[in-house]
């Protein structure tokens, strides 16, 4: 493993990442929509791909540019069931490892939440991070490349 993808429009441990990877040498290419450029300047080790606004625009990228020994990481379920045999590990901002085993039940929690929208109901949306979360993703991913 020599490399991180980040689905990066949304992710809230980009710098988590960039962190834990500066000493290594492991390069992180994050993949962003032109409507999230940034002019922030990272690391040596760290690259930004936009693409454009469309939809799935960076989930598409992030699809063709994954490796066998890439990890990438998304909270995108539908992204991370396209990437699950493709990469060598998909994991979650909170600090868990998307598999074969739980992909299904994430789909299908998305697929009834946005039923349960479509009526015109509401579905919580997700808890803001926490710094405690932000450990757990850090030590997980801090094993992972080990």
């Amino acid at each position: 493993m020599n490399r991180i993808i980040i689905d990066g429009d949304a992710c809230p441990v980009t710098d988590d990442v960039i962190r834990i990877t500066q000493d290594t040498d492991i390069s992180v290419l994050i993949i962003r929509s032109v409507n999230h450029f940034s002019l922030k300047e990272y690391p040596e080790n760290v690259s930004t791909t936009y693409v454009d606004h469309g939809v799935d625009s960076a989930d598409f990228r992030i699809v063709k540019l994954t490796k066998s020994s890439d990890i990438v990481v998304t909270q995108d379920y539908g992204l991370a069931s396209l990437i699950l045999n493709k990469a060598q590990h998909v994991i979650h901002h909170k600090g868990y490892e998307y598999t074969t085993n739980n992909i299904e039940q994430l789909l299908t929690q998305r697929h009834v939440s946005a039923q349960v929208r479509q009526q015109g109901g509401r579905t919580k949306g997700p808890k803001k991070l926490t710094q405690e979360d932000h450990l757990v993703f850090s030590e997980f991913l801090t094993n992972l490349i080990k």
